[in-house]
Parts: C-alpha cells; structure tokens; sequence
C-alpha cells in the first residue's frame, strides 16, 4: 500500500522514549468509514521487537522492587490521564475503528478509567499469599510474585480496552508489559502511549506497532518474555502456541465465539429485542465482538413475535441509524477493516446458498445504505442482517462471522435449547431470557460458556472474571492470572 505523506504520524512508546520504526517506516491507518487514510503508524521490524522487550526486561527488577502503594500510584495517575483525555481517545478510537462516538465517549473512557483504577487497588492483593501450618514445628507458606516480562497482544475491534485489562493488571502484579496493538487498529494505543510515557517509569510500559507477521514471533518466542496475553482470532492463538513450543511460556487465550441467545417462551420480549439489536450482536460496533449473540436461539411459540420485533427496531431511523461515525446521533459504525467487510459478504451470501431465510438485511456498501452521503460512499457499512434457519447445521450458524449478522433458530424444549446452544466448538458467552428463577439456573448450570448472562447480555465488570471455555480460549486478564505462587516450607 503507498501510504500518503500529509497525515499525523504516530510512534512506539519504547524504553520511555517515542521512537519511530527502524528506517522510519510507516504503513497508513484507514478510515472505516470513508475507506480512505486518515493517519500513519510505525510499521517496526524484528529489531524494534527486541528492543522493546529489552527495554521491559532491564526495567523490571526496579519496577518488582517498588512497594505495591507505590506501584497502585502510577496506576491511579494513568486512569486521571485517561479522564483528563478521554475525549480525543474516544476520537481516535472512533477514527480507527468505526465504534461510534457516542459509544467509545460515554461507554468505553469511564470503563477504561475503572480498569486502571481497580488495578491499582488490587496492586497489594496481587503479592499477598497464605500461611499454611504444617506440623507443630514447620511453617508453610506461599509467596505470590510477578512473571517479569508480559506482552499484551490487543485486537482491532477493542484496541483500548483490552490495552487497559492487560497493561493494568500485569502492572499492579510487578511485571513490565509490551502493548502490541493490531497494526489494522493502533493509533488509539500508540497514542495512550504517548499520553503514560511520564507517567511509569522508562521501560516499564511500551507499546509497539507492526505487522504480526513481521514481529508476533519475536515477541511471543523471545527468552526474556515471562507470559503472553492474546485477544484475537485462534489462528493467532496456534501460531504463538507454536512459536513457543520450544521453550513453553504461560500463555492467555481470549479467543472467538458463536454465543447463544435463549429466548425462552415466558421471556419479556420486549427487552430481549431492544438488547439483541443495541448490545447483544446489532451493536455500535457492527457486531464486531467476541460475545456477541450471533445465535438467537427461540422457543418456537414466540419465533415470530421476535423476528418481527428485531425487524422493526431496526427499521426504526431513531433507534438504529447510520452515519458519520464521529456526529453523536449515529448509532450504527462501518466494518472495522476491509478484509472484515468481504468477508461478512460472502458469508451472507454463503448463508442463502445454504437455505437460511433472509428476515432482515443484507445490503452492503455506502452506496446502498448512504446514498446522500458521498463522503461515505467508500466505507465499509454493512446493513444488520438477521437470517432464520431450522438447523444449526448451516456454516453461518457454526463459524464465527465477526459483525451485524445472526442466525433464529427456533427450538422446542429446554434440553433442546442446552443441546443448540452447546453445539458449537466455541465456549465464550450465552445469554438466557427466562421469568422461571429455577430454569435460568439450570440453564447456568448446563452452558458450555465461560461467562452467562440472564435476562440481560454483555454485562461484564472489574469485579467478575471473563474468559472462555473450548475453542474460545483459556485463563483470564486478571490481577490473579498476573502472578505466580511460590510455596515455602520452614522447619523450627
């Protein structure tokens, strides 16, 4: 790609320095909406990888030695930095992305704040351990301890946030982190970067940009790196398994998923409608999120009362509405990338070859959805599309699409809806839509999922854990998944 040469350039946050890639080279950043650059970011080699890591590594034992106080104080000067910039990294995170402005403004800074700030109030519990009587004259106890060296590789749908769940929790453990952004999505986290880069001390955070097919080795296999954290695809996830499979590192996975959403006959239909098209897979972000409901399991005795309630709110202009992403009335952003764009086509294509009933949606294209817009004309907007089919058989039903698509699938009984939304290879989310207390815990009891919500859906929080089971991955970006315990015995 030729990239353009009047565009805000963006550098890597290494060893508290901003330094641009080795040989100055720059790959441009697109506008979702417009399919146009807007922005250039650091496109860093093998050598930049390294540095990086030296960088953390040679900051670490200064950093361990800190008391946790200290530590919880960097943190919370990183969440006042946050709030004192959350307008312009809701802008850019907009820019980059397509996640709507009124989502990333008044959704995702005050998050990013509560993550920073949570972590540095668990800074202390991060190193606290137990004591264990072992006889009469021997004492055990455990010691916990940072790993050294993390990194943190971030997606291109949720660049921020997962920057602050991995960065924050490993930082209030003792480790030093590298933040590898997808090189689709960066400028968001090179700027934060940019923004700490006074506020820890040189080396302790750094944020490097570049393709991962260039770098993601050398920094997942390189010796001085103690623990990698992904989000992202399981084709990412096998390739850091096999990168360090010679020298195997603790590793957590927060991979893909197909979730179900269970309507259950009793259901208030009306709130499962108004979540599945603003929270649950009809979302400001395109349904690009990795819980994101993409099977709307239904009893069959309300299946057409809820397609045609999903029908309508989406049809309603004052409820979901495209547009410039960065104007605070449009509710709906562009597919975030245009790999991503061609390939929710071809699944919506392949999803009526394969005989799925076309509810609502389809059409694609700024030409199509925003005829008076001509700015837009370029940018990667996908219709919301709800397909219907009888069998969870069919690919769409089975493979996760990545955007504002789902599949109805009606079902019969309970242990019907247990087997549907069991049968996937993913393990992420579900949803439950019940008025029976006893059903929703049986439900909770027999999900295939690492994370369930009842009668309501995406509810997550600093407090609770989140993670996945099966193909959806394993561990979690936590205070406790950021330490390791070490056990002593002493004899008196």
């Amino acid at each position: 790609m030729a990239v353009s040469t009047d565009l805000k350039e963006y550098q890597n946050l290494i060893g508290g320095e901003l330094r641009a890639a080795t040989g100055g080279t720059l790959t441009d950043s697109i506008d979702p909406s417009t399919g146009k650059a807007w922005a250039r970011v650091p496109k860093s080699s093998k050598e930049d990888a390294v540095t990086a890591i030296e960088a953390a590594q040679k900051a670490f034992p200064a950093w361990k030695a800190l008391s946790a106080s200290e530590r919880a104080a960097c943190l919370r000067d990183a969440a006042e930095v946050i709030a004192s910039n959350g307008g312009e990294l809701a802008a850019l995170e907009t820019q980059d992305n397509g996640w709507v402005i009124r989502e990333t403004t008044y959704g995702l800074i005050p998050v990013l704040q509560q993550v920073w700030l949570d972590a540095a109030g668990k800074a202390t519990e991060a190193n606290r351990g137990q004591t264990v009587p072992m006889s009469p004259t021997s004492l055990g106890y455990t010691l916990r301890e940072p790993y050294g060296v993390v990194v943190g590789i971030t997606p291109w749908n949720a660049p921020l946030f997962t920057f602050a769940i991995k960065a924050a929790y490993a930082l209030a453990a003792g480790n030093t982190v590298v933040i590898k952004p997808s090189e689709q999505a960066a400028v968001s986290s090179l700027h934060l970067g940019h923004l700490l880069k006074d506020v820890f001390p040189e080396g302790v955070l750094n944020v490097i940009c570049g393709p991962g097919s260039e770098i993601g080795d050398t920094l997942v296999s390189h010796p001085a790196v103690d623990k990698v954290s992904l989000t992202g695809s399981g084709g990412t996830a096998s390739s850091i398994a096999r990168a360090t499979a010679g020298k195997p590192k603790p590793l957590i996975f927060e991979l893909g998923g197909k979730s179900a959403n269970v309507l259950f006959e009793d259901a208030n239909i009306e709130k499962a409608v108004e979540a599945i098209c603003t929270y649950s897979i009809f979302t400001g972000n395109s349904g690009q999120l990795c819980v994101g409901g993409s099977r709307i399991l239904v009893h069959r005795s309300i299946i057409d009362e809820v397609s045609a309630g999903v029908k309508q709110f989406l049809q309603n202009p004052q409820l979901k509405q495209f547009g410039p992403t960065l104007d605070p009335t449009t509710t709906t952003g562009p597919i975030a990338t245009k790999s991503q764009f061609e390939k929710i086509q071809s699944y919506i294509q392949l999803g009526l070859d394969e005989g799925a009933e076309l509810v609502y949606g389809g059409r694609s294209g700024g030409t199509e959805l925003l005829p008076d817009r001509s700015d837009l004309t370029d940018g990667y907007w996908i219709e919301p599309t709800l397909l219907k089919s009888e069998t969870n058989s069919l690919r769409v039903c089975q493979e996760e699409i990545f955007g504002p698509v789902a599949v109805m699938i009606p079902f019969d009984t309970e242990e019907e809806a247990i087997a549907l939304a069991n049968d996937t290879e993913f393990g992420l989310a579900a949803g439950v839509w019940t008025a029976d207390l006893s059903r929703a815990h049986r439900m909770v009891a027999a999900l295939d999922a690492g994370n369930v919500w009842v009668n309501t859906y995406a509810r997550v929080g600093v407090d609770l854990p989140f993670g996945g089971v099966k193909n959806s991955g394993f561990g979690t970006d936590s205070i406790e998944d950021y330490s390791r315990e070490k056990a002593c015995v002493i004899e008196m």
